[in-house]
């Protein structure tokens, strides 16, 4: 049940008001009629005929989670406040869920897309709630949905109008449905205003894919590569430098940013090779194409980790010699420039690992290029 705080200040110590949150009857759920009455909403506001992906921001203790997991659904919780997470963690220890701890704004999912993004109460607290929904209706799905419950209590809270407008352009469908009225679901009565909203993003008009760039730095006949940490995509995993193609920029420009700002090397174009282009899909994401480039070491300067809050290791390895703690489309991406193969596409399915698996089924495929 918490946030974001920077756009609207609070004085509640998360952490410390953690061990006596579920008393209040609507977080801890600890009445069975309570209880009953949100896993009644939650069967009606979540997809049944299938189990979903469900992302739950700023999850408190988890009850909403539990409830969702017992309805058959794989759930991630996040919330910024460790001591919530590890009572979260607690409650959900046999469900199947994970609990992260991270900021419900920009919740610390990486690449992964969900069929659902809930949010219980936290959606007042953020620094821009258009922002959030922007952002929140990006992890989902096509075909998924917002989950809002929100509220006004005293000076606290956000209009239901002041969400649905925010909505507005983002969405082609919005449920509103008043809770004030039911007593069981608070545990008492209330007069302020209690609500949900389902909404469901427009789909875009036509197919559209990030493009992402990815540097081969060459000493000799070994490669750098980083280890990822505290990112909540593949952290632990090697890969190498890389990140996405920003608005207004082109695939040579996006390298020479992304090496500056990962590894301090200041690279031209002139420095840059085109390597091999790999359209790639991560398990349970959406399709993307990735340009990997190659340079020489000693361009641009000596380098070294601008990021060690998202990196815990730069190291030189063996192209010949690759190790296999490796995010597995980067894997495939330097096996096939080793192989001179210029056009790739590796395709996970759903339930394949992030790490490159070596035993794994093969799931990259070498594109031929006329000519050869």
């Amino acid at each position: 049940m918490t946030g974001h705080t920077t756009g609207h200040p609070t004085t509640i110590d998360w952490d410390a008001t953690a061990d006596s949150f579920d008393q209040e009857p609507d977080h801890g759920l600890l009445d069975p009629a309570v209880r009953d009455a949100w896993a009644a909403r939650m069967r009606m506001w979540l997809p049944q005929d299938r189990p979903a992906e469900v992302l739950d921001l700023g999850c408190g203790t988890g009850s909403l989670s539990l409830l969702a997991a017992e309805q058959g659904h794989r759930v991630t919780g996040v919330d910024r406040s460790p001591r919530m997470v590890d009572l979260a963690r607690i409650k959900l220890a046999d469900a199947d869920a994970e609990v992260l701890v991270g900021d419900a704004f920009q919740p610390p999912v990486g690449e992964r897309k969900f069929d659902v993004v809930m949010a219980r109460h936290v959606l007042w607290l953020l620094p821009d709630t258009a922002a959030a929904l922007r952002h929140w209706c990006s992890l989902l799905k096509p075909g998924g949905r917002l989950l809002l419950i929100e509220g006004v209590w005293g000076d606290a809270g956000i209009p239901a109008g002041e969400v649905t407008e925010a909505l507005a352009p983002l969405t082609s469908y919005v449920q509103y449905e008043r809770l004030s009225a039911d007593p069981t679901l608070w545990g008492r009565s209330v007069d302020d205003e209690r609500y949900a909203v389902v909404a469901r993003p427009a789909l875009p008009a036509r197919h559209a894919e990030v493009v992402d760039v990815h540097l081969i730095l060459r000493r000799g006949d070994e490669v750098l590569l980083a280890r990822r940490a505290d990112t909540g995509y593949a952290d632990g995993l090697l890969n190498g430098p890389s990140g996405h193609v920003e608005d207004g920029e082109d695939v040579v420009a996006a390298m020479i940013r992304e090496a500056a700002e990962e590894i301090g090397i200041a690279l031209t174009a002139d420095d840059l090779r085109v390597a091999l282009v790999m359209q790639h899909r991560g398990p349970g994401g959406d399709p993307r194409t990735g340009w990997f480039f190659e340079a020489e070491y000693g361009a641009g300067g000596e380098p070294y980790n601008r990021e060690p809050d998202k990196c815990s290791e730069l190291a030189w390895h063996p192209l010949g010699d690759l190790p296999t703690d490796m995010v597995a489309y980067c894997r495939a991406g330097l096996d096939a420039y080793r192989a001179r193969e210029r056009f790739v596409i590796h395709w996970h399915e759903d339930g394949d690992r992030i790490a490159y698996d070596a035993k794994g089924e093969p799931r990259g495929i070498n594109l031929p290029v006329t000519g050869t």
